[in-house]
């Protein structure tokens, strides 16, 4: 591959979003992107056209008419299938830089060890969406489970986020055991967001300068 994939993750009210609109301005001039490299920006799920049906049958459809845990499951693994061979690989073959809210640890995270599904099944079904991709940088953004559901306060929420204060917390525990086992680099999201900004851009530089 030509290009980067970097990804962003941690729990709902992290300010992934503040941050990869940052990031997405700040990369093309860091110095770090070759001149001839575009920047794509997506989001697991929902980065593709299907995806964008998909997300609509994960996130946001009626409690009794909701995909059970392992159609959830299969779901999320056919939207990022679609992702990877249509989006993501195609961008990074051409030398292109990719940057995306989740991927593949947010499905560990939530259907492992949210709902508690299989762990091994999760990582079957990763192999075979992905082909074997895995981002060259993920940064885990990590905020206090009650800094979260106070950001998020008011706020509507989809049907994963509606789960629950146990499941989030569950949620919450395996982002950071999943950060540790696989080596991502993890920046507090409590901090001020321009500091947030200054450590993901401090962690960007070194990692993939030079």
């Amino acid at each position: 591959m030509k290009g980067r994939f970097i990804v962003l993750e941690g729990i709902d009210g992290c300010g992934k979003t503040t941050q990869l609109e940052h990031l997405v301005r700040w990369l093309p001039a860091s110095g770090l992107m070759p001149d001839s490299a575009g920047l794509v920006q997506t989001r697991e799920p929902g980065g593709t056209s299907l995806g964008r049906s998909v997300r609509e049958l994960l996130l946001h459809t009626a409690a009794d008419e909701a995909p059970a845990p392992i159609a959830e499951l299969l779901l999320y693994s056919a939207d990022r299938s679609q992702h990877v061979e249509t989006l993501i690989l195609p961008a990074l073959e051409r030398g292109d830089w990719v940057i995306s809210d989740r991927f593949s640890g947010s499905t560990l995270a939530y259907q492992g060890y949210g709902r508690g599904l299989n762990r091994l099944l999760i990582d079957q079904l990763e192999q075979i969406a992905t082909g074997g991709l895995q981002p060259d940088l993920t940064l885990l953004l990590e905020l206090p489970l009650e800094e979260s559901l106070r950001r998020r306060r008011g706020a509507a929420a989809d049907r994963i986020e509606a789960e629950g204060q146990a499941f989030l917390g569950r949620v919450s525990e395996g982002f950071a055991e999943i950060a540790q086992h696989k080596g991502w680099f993890r920046v507090d999201a409590a901090a001020a967001p321009e500091g947030v900004s200054q450590a993901l851009e401090q962690v960007l530089l070194e990692q993939l300068g030079g």
